[in-house]
């Protein structure tokens, strides 16, 4: 899938539009596998199946955090800014986990642009980002991701 380009000077129009989706990755054990050694989570709900198979999701699940992270990279599929110099993830102003992404889950990114504030070299934007498991009832991930792109 290739990302809508834009251009900076388009940004301020798009406020409040739905951007797209990326496509769906399967969220697999080794990439939960990976994930925990990277960051030390070996929590087992995570990285023991037979454990978690009688556990109250019935499967393990992929970590918040791993799925939050995958923001950058979906939302790249997404679009592209073509005209900016840098782009650095500022932060986030609000996420929460509504639901579990079980093992061997499709998820894919939706992306809304929120708000776009100018800034001496730039601007601050917010993107509203919603990360969907395949035939869920709920996103299992939404935040209001920041991220500021300078001219």
């Amino acid at each position: 899938m290739a990302p809508t380009p834009y251009t900076l000077d388009q940004l301020p129009g798009l406020v409040g539009q739905h951007l797209g989706y990326s496509e769906w990755i399967k969220i697999d054990q080794n990439r939960i596998n990976l994930f925990a050694e990277a960051t030390g989570d070996h929590q087992w709900i995570h990285v023991d199946p037979a454990r978690a198979a009688q556990g109250p999701f019935g499967a393990t699940i992929a970590h918040g955090y791993l799925t939050l992270s995958l923001i950058p990279t979906l939302a790249a599929q997404v679009w592209t800014v073509t005209d900016l110099t840098m782009a650095i993830n500022y932060g986030c102003n609000k996420v929460r986990f509504p639901a579990p992404v079980k093992v061997d889950s499709e998820l894919r990114l939706g992306l809304t642009l929120a708000s776009i504030e100018e800034i001496p070299g730039g601007f601050n934007l917010v993107l509203s980002a919603a990360l969907e498991v395949r035939d869920a009832d709920r996103p299992s991930c939404v935040a209001e991701v920041v991220l500021r792109y300078l001219k």
